[in-house]
């Protein structure tokens, strides 16, 4: 692997974290408060997925309505878009989003990424370190952005970019922006790397 490109320092971080807080930087605590209050206030969502999923996903299986009101529901606080969907995305981009989870029936499958880091799929210490060279795009708007001291005691930051608009869907909402930033982060890999990848003769 030449790198790792993330759009957030991870959640796990924080939430799997069980070190000495009072040795954190203001700034790493007021990430902690405001992970906290988030949770409290937005997070009820995250604590069906990590402990009931099953007991939701048979629910929005069984309706596309429910379905759609979930998906959506949280597309719209967690957009960079005012409370207007639809000043990112149409209402077919919207529904074809609901679509792809309604006929592949992967909603259940989803929620796995809540409910594993809790029943003991992922160390419950999140201290290790990934020397991986590591980018993050921090999108403005995204739920709980961590800041950079934070992310490099779990990762080889090599670049930190604090972009000028987007939420959490980042990939979604500004996929210029996006990509634009990703082919910066690897272009100095991939060029290092171009004399070992020609083709075969």
């Amino acid at each position: 692997m030449i790198g790792i490109h993330l759009t957030d320092v991870l959640y796990q971080t924080w939430a799997l974290f069980d070190g000495d807080r009072s040795t954190l930087s203001p700034e790493e605590q007021a990430y902690f408060k405001k992970g906290e209050t988030w949770g409290a206030e937005q997070g009820a969502y995250a604590a069906v997925q990590s402990t009931k999923p099953q007991l939701v996903a048979c629910a929005l299986n069984d309706s596309p309505t429910g379905l759609a009101a979930w998906i959506l529901g949280h597309f719209q606080p967690w957009m960079d878009c005012n409370g207007d969907l639809e000043s990112k995305l149409t209402k077919d981009e919207l529904l074809t989003h609901v679509m792809i989870y309604w006929v592949t029936q992967t909603i259940s499958s989803s929620f796995l990424y809540y409910y594993e880091p809790v029943h003991g799929h992922t160390p419950r210490n999140v201290s290790s370190r990934v020397d991986v060279p590591t980018g993050f795009a921090i999108f403005p708007k995204d739920l709980n952005n961590g800041p950079r001291e934070w992310a490099e005691r779990f990762f080889n930051v090599r670049r930190w970019s604090e972009m000028p608009r987007g939420g959490h869907f980042a990939a979604l909402e500004e996929p210029e922006l996006f990509v634009q930033e990703i082919r910066e982060f690897f272009r100095p890999y991939v060029e290092a790397l171009a004399p070992f990848l020609t083709a075969a003769p």
